[in-house]
């Protein structure tokens, strides 16, 4: 752990506190650490501090060179307004000059403090005279962040300082800083543990190390004493007092080492992970579980098998992370062996069936990424049933519910992979309805609305499979809805990143109803979308590729409404992308599905024009790389591959080829999925091949079956 609780540098105050505080003295580091506090923490302000300056660093760590300088031997002298204050009447001109000289800053937040002026302003001023510092936060009361629920705001323990990020001017942007707290609460993770990661986070070294250094420390100072005992005193009484001693120092040693566990697995995992250091959560998960091995499984406690799982499924993530799948799923099932066995000793716990559903939940993902659908979807019917068992158990907490969610639409997803679109479409109704009920308590909340807006696209998709169209476009209008409303209260580009494949959705919908305005329009609000996004990062490979499947659709529909110029125009621009993300990696799956897709279109183009050398050409590419698709989804590569071999027997017949014009269209029947659900627009694909080879009769049955499904898009 380099620091803890370090904010970003020149975060601070207002314009005018900034450029005060920038008139302040760079001064070299006088005080170890500034102690802000209000005076009803005073008790707790009283200890630390004599803990602090009365601490000696361990004598294997001073000296060392750590992101924060060299390691030293005490952390002194501690600054305390009530202590060091010389009797002037600058009283803020001297605070200010002891935070410019101060390394650290170490914040006990309580709701006093929370709206305590005078702490939130020595936050600011910290931030703006030594933005190479470190700002520290110790919990004594409170919640953090409990401003944000509505009808808790009283129990905020963060100054408003630390809960947000200021910008290099000093303003405050709105967005949440997140410090790596130290707890002292009571029955939180214990008063030595907190202190100890406070020292940690000031040192620049890992909690373990200085815990374990600490540990060592007591066991040698346990020995003497032991041994001083035993030498003066001949008292078997004396010895039993010692003996007692000695197992309530054990005690506690154990009870502050699993309190550290319980830190790694949780703040500092958390803090990790978002800066994708894999190979320190692997050292996380791999310490956690020699400190368990060394005790033997049979031993361990509720709590300690607990975390030995938690530990196992860290370093599950990290191998799935780095590409192994098979280590990671060897991991995840040890680590459910280890949940389930905790069920089966507490089998009304909700936080231990939590723990099984996340390890069950993971097997089944890859076993369906792998193509496993079996095994995924027994995966996610168990997941879905210990959901419903911790709502039953917890039926007011918001997270079970929401597992209850997630299970049902994880279900739905792997449904809908096997093309099992009406259960799948069931699933997702049921996740849509839980998450709307669960919105009901915090109508504002993000999280909740984002999902929301997930289970409705996901809905959509699966009603508009099985030719639900009215269903399907009212879904993906409530979709587009929400995510306009939350992209213009927050302007997160991931709400407009979203809006893409969404105004996508519906505009396909529209084309397959024959509603050929309201479907541009839908493919021009996604092009704009994505036009945007690449304006501000045009390296941005994810929003390439959703703009050039934007302006594919587009073009498609210009031409189909004789606006060929417009259409000819939206097509080559964006092939052009196509091919220049290709050059990057040319043998990215969706890239070259894109570039089949690119070549169907450049081939028709071509037919428009009369050019039929090049559009032969360019229908004969289109084969050569529908070929070679391996995109995960072996359907969809299948009528990629048909939707080419049939233009270019399109083709063909341009050139008065008949019997090569059939050949290539028989190739293509031959090469259409068998035994597979197909969506309207695949069932659309099927016809067309089945007209050119004279099965009149079974084209016309798939032609009724898509009048009654709804489906009035041109079959050419």
């Amino acid at each position: 752990m380099a620091k803890l609780a370090q904010l970003p540098a020149n975060d601070g105050a207002p314009d005018t506190v900034a450029a005060n505080a920038r008139r302040l003295p760079r001064l070299e580091p006088r005080y170890y650490a500034f102690l802000s506090y209000s005076h009803n923490d005073k008790a707790l302000a009283d200890w630390l501090h004599r803990e602090l300056e009365r601490f000696r660093v361990p004598h294997a760590l001073a000296g060392r060179l750590t992101a924060n300088g060299v390691v030293p031997k005490r952390l002194t002298p501690i600054f305390r307004d009530q202590h060091d204050l010389a009797a002037t009447g600058d009283l803020g001109g001297e605070i200010k000059t002891a935070l410019a000289v101060s390394q650290f800053l170490i914040v006990l937040c309580s709701p006093t403090a929370a709206i305590s002026r005078w702490t939130n302003a020595e936050i600011e001023w910290f931030k703006q005279s030594r933005p190479d510092g470190c700002v520290l936060a110790a919990i004594v009361g409170g919640e953090p962040f409990a401003s944000e629920v509505p009808g808790r705001e009283k129990e905020e323990c963060f100054p408003p300082a630390l809960r947000y990020k200021y910008d290099r001017r000093g303003r405050p942007t709105g967005k949440r800083a997140e410090p790596l707290a130290a707890d002292f609460r009571e029955g939180a993770e214990g008063k030595r543990t907190a202190f100890l990661k406070l020292v940690a986070g000031m040192l620049g070294v890992g909690l373990d190390e200085l815990a374990q250094r600490e540990t060592t420390r007591r066991h040698r100072r346990l020995a003497w004493l032991t041994a001083a005992s035993l030498g003066g005193m001949a008292v078997t009484s004396t010895l039993s007092v010692v003996a007692v001693q000695s197992r309530n120092e054990a005690r506690e040693q154990r009870r502050e080492a699993e309190g550290l566990v319980g830190f790694m697995l949780g703040d500092l995992k958390d803090k990790l992970q978002p800066i994708g250091r894999l190979d320190a959560l692997d050292g996380v998960g791999s310490r956690v579980l020699a400190y368990y091995q060394k005790q033997g499984t049979a031993d361990l406690s509720d709590a300690a098998l607990s975390q030995r799982s938690r530990a196992l499924s860290l370093m599950a993530q990290v191998a799935d992370s780095r590409g192994d799948a098979d280590g990671s799923l060897r991991l995840y099932r040890e680590a459910m062996a280890g949940t389930s066995e905790a069920i089966r000793r507490n089998p009304d716990d909700p936080q231990a069936l939590f723990d099984h559903a996340q390890n069950v939940f993971y097997v089944g993902q890859i076993a369906q990424l792998r193509g496993d659908f079996r095994t995924a979807e027994a995966s996610m019917r168990e997941y879905k049933r210990l959901a419903l068992r911790m709502v039953a158990l917890g039926p007011d907490s918001m997270k079970w519910r929401m597992e209850e969610q997630y299970a049902d639409a994880n279900l739905g997803i792997v449904l809908y992979d096997q093309r099992r679109f009406a259960e799948a479409a069931t699933q997702f109704s049921e996740a849509l309805r839980t998450i709307e009920a669960i919105s009901t308590a915090d109508p504002a909340s993000k999280e909740y609305r984002k999902a929301i807006g997930e289970s409705l696209a996901w809905l959509a998709d699966a009603q508009s499979a099985i030719g639900r169209y009215d269903d399907a476009i009212s879904a993906r209008q409530r979709d587009i809805a929400l995510l306009d409303d939350l992209l213009a209260r927050t302007g997160d580009v991931d709400f407009r990143q979203r809006l893409i494949p969404a105004h996508r959705a519906l505009g396909n919908l529209y084309a397959e109803r024959s509603q050929r305005d309201l479907a541009i329009e839908q493919f021009r609000f996604a092009s704009a979308h994505a036009d945007r996004l690449t304006a501000i990062e045009p390296n941005n490979t994810q929003w390439l590729e959703y703009g050039y499947l934007a302006h594919i659709d587009l073009g498609k529909q210009l031409l189909s409404a004789d606006q060929a110029d417009a259409g000819a125009s939206e097509i080559r621009s964006a092939c052009q992308t196509v091919r220049s993300l290709l050059a990057r990696d040319s043998r990215n799956p969706a890239w070259r599905q894109g570039l089949t897709a690119c070549l169907v279109q450049e081939s028709r183009l071509s037919l428009r024009g009369g050019q039929k050398e090049s559009a032969l050409a360019f229908a004969r590419q289109a084969v050569e790389v529908a070929r070679s698709l391996h995109t995960g989804d072996a359907t969809n590569d299948a009528f990629a591959l048909a939707k080419a071999l049939r233009l270019v027997g399109d083709t063909q017949r341009e050139f008065g080829n008949s019997d090569a014009a059939r050949s290539a269209w028989t190739s293509a029947f031959a090469a259409l999925p068998v035994g597979v659900a197909e969506q309207p627009g695949e069932i659309a694909e099927r016809l067309a091949i089945l007209k050119r080879i004279g099965r009149i009769t079974e084209a016309q049955q798939l032609a009724r079956k898509l009048t009654a499904m709804g489906f009035r898009g041109s079959v050419t």
